[in-house]
């Protein structure tokens, strides 16, 4: 039996242990152009694992020098582009870089106060009327999946104007729901994914 512990280590772990088989063989066939057929129905096989980099402009030299590094740059075959054993080409995932923008009131997030900040530079309509209606009855129902009591109606026209710097108001008209409507779909959705269908007993 063969342990992953004694197995030689891979250089670029993307394409796994069968490709990197492949090409070991690769390296043993002495005929010429066999090896580069070969070669090249690897680096297709390597493109596949990605096959959103197709559109991009001689998006294959990237899996040929793959193929090399695997290869420890043993492989004779012909390369269909110039690269050499300096060649840079990053495998690995880049760092994400988060938004660190800060965020007043975290049961709303940062994207309910950037949508917020948008519709303050609307101009005063029924538009932006509706939209505000929209975003303050948003806005107590995240309050309240944040905190299951109920909250002041007051405390949600309150912060409203404060994330939009005062450019806000709340319709005359304007009603906020019982906290039960806001929280009915919610709890429909909870009941739904925790329910499981009780398989019947078979009878004897």
């Amino acid at each position: 039996m063969e342990y992953n512990t004694q197995r030689t280590k891979l250089k670029i772990n993307d394409y796994g242990r069968n490709i990197y088989k492949l090409i070991q063989y690769t390296k043993t066939v002495q005929d010429r152009d066999k090896r580069n057929q070969m070669a090249a129905a690897i680096v297709d096989i390597m493109a596949q694992n990605s096959p959103d980099a197709t559109g991009a402009e001689d998006y294959k030299r990237k899996y040929w020098v793959h193929l090399m590094i695997l290869a420890n740059w043993e492989l004779d075959v012909d390369v269909p582009y110039n690269i050499t054993r300096d060649e840079s080409v990053e495998f690995q995932p880049h760092a994400l870089k988060y938004h660190q923008a800060e965020v007043h009131y975290r049961h709303y997030g940062a994207i309910m106060e950037r949508m917020i900040a948008r519709v303050a530079q609307y101009p005063e309509g029924e538009e932006r009327d509706e939209l505000v209606r929209l975003i303050a009855h948003a806005m107590k129902r995240d309050y309240l999946l944040w905190n299951s009591d109920t909250v002041e109606d007051a405390v949600i026209q309150q912060q409203l104007q404060a994330l939009s710097s005062q450019q806000l108001q709340l319709p005359e008209d304007f009603q906020f729901k019982d906290f039960r409507e806001y929280l009915k779909g919610t709890d429909e959705e909870r009941r739904a994914n925790g329910t499981h269908k009780k398989k019947k007993k078979k009878k004897k």
